[in-house]
């Protein structure tokens, strides 16, 4: 028999000891079950409350708040040639536009929030829908292709981390992803673009994270050569109507789009397109949007299809291949 084992236990102590040793140690109490549970609710059904009213799920329901960046100091002295301007700018005259598309949101009732602090060798930064893109939960903050747009997106979360929006991820790693190539069609389904702004590896990551918050059909969408974003040629003016550039948007888009119920609007000027980037416009809320000024055709057709139009004088900023849609980081829409 082992010594210490309970048979052999008397032989060792009297009963004398093991009442005096009972005394000196007490019974010690159980340890206390879990007093804290988890709150079982999702993040969306709690983001008004702990963070603001913030969410996008759509590019034509109401829009009620906006991220823009007010072009500063770096815009006054730049090669343009660098930066991929078509032609040298006139500042006072970018600003003067600028804001007024900001004074058309703001008369439309939407909170216009800035990027007030950005680098002085970004003149690009002012496209602020290539830096976010707004889901139901939080931003997805982008990494730009070009070199010389690196380091933009900074300034863009310091803003949002300033008013309160959550940021849901940061493209990392090896990925390039910019926010105008991917677009709402409705809570379940994203149009999501690869191309030169958006690799291989930038498409998956946003893809992962649009699926982990309940997007469950992503339409991957080839950009062609020569061309940066979607929103260049495909665009929603209403939950039923959307317009496109037909030779450029892939036939797979564009029948889900038509299965969908969704009426496609051919622009009917390539030039307007390319030049004074008719498509590249802003839904106020279904059935407005704001245009750039020099698309008559394209206007014509968006009014003949019961679109009403407000139009624009973007023609200085349109030197930097953008216009109202690039221009416009959405934050909230009902």
């Amino acid at each position: 028999m082992v010594p210490g084992s309970p048979r052999n236990f008397d032989k060792f102590f009297t009963r004398e000891e093991m009442n005096l040793q009972e005394e000196r140690e007490p019974e010690v109490e159980a340890l206390p079950g879990e007093r804290w549970f988890p709150e079982e609710s999702s993040f969306a059904e709690e983001i008004r409350e702990h963070w603001g009213d913030w969410g996008v799920a759509s590019e034509v329901n109401p829009l009620k708040a906006v991220l823009m960046r007010r072009p500063g100091e770096e815009i006054e002295d730049f090669d343009y040639k660098k930066f991929r301007f078509r032609t040298g700018i006139d500042p006072i005259k970018f600003r003067e536009q600028h804001d007024r598309l900001a004074d058309i949101y703001r008369e439309q009732g939407i909170k216009v929030y800035y990027v007030k602090e950005q680098r002085l060798d970004r003149p690009n930064a002012v496209f602020m829908r290539d830096l976010v893109f707004m889901t139901p939960e939080g931003a997805i903050i982008a990494r730009p292709a070009m070199s010389s747009r690196r380091g933009e997106e900074r300034y863009a979360a310091q803003a949002l981390a300033r008013i309160g929006v959550p940021i849901l991820k940061t493209v990392n790693g090896s990925g390039v992803f910019e926010g105008a190539n991917a677009l709402w069609v409705d809570r379940k389904t994203v149009i999501l673009a690869a191309g030169s702004r958006t690799n291989r590896e930038g498409f998956e990551q946003v893809a992962r994270e649009l699926e982990r918050i309940g997007v469950e059909n992503i339409l991957p969408m080839q950009i062609p050569y020569g061309h940066a974003h979607i929103d260049g040629l495909l665009n929603f003016a209403s939950h039923d109507t959307a317009m496109i550039h037909a030779p450029q948007v892939p036939y797979d888009v564009c029948s889900y789009l038509r299965k969908a119920g969704i009426k496609l609007l051919e622009a009917p000027s390539r030039t307007e397109v390319s030049e004074t980037l008719g498509i590249n416009f802003v839904a106020i809320k279904p059935g407005l949007v704001v245009q750039p000024e020099g698309n008559p055709r394209c206007r014509e057709l968006l009014e003949g299809n019961g679109v009403e139009v407000i139009t624009v004088d973007l023609s200085e900023i349109l030197k930097g291949w953008g216009a109202a849609h690039c221009l416009t980081a959405f934050l909230k829409r009902d």
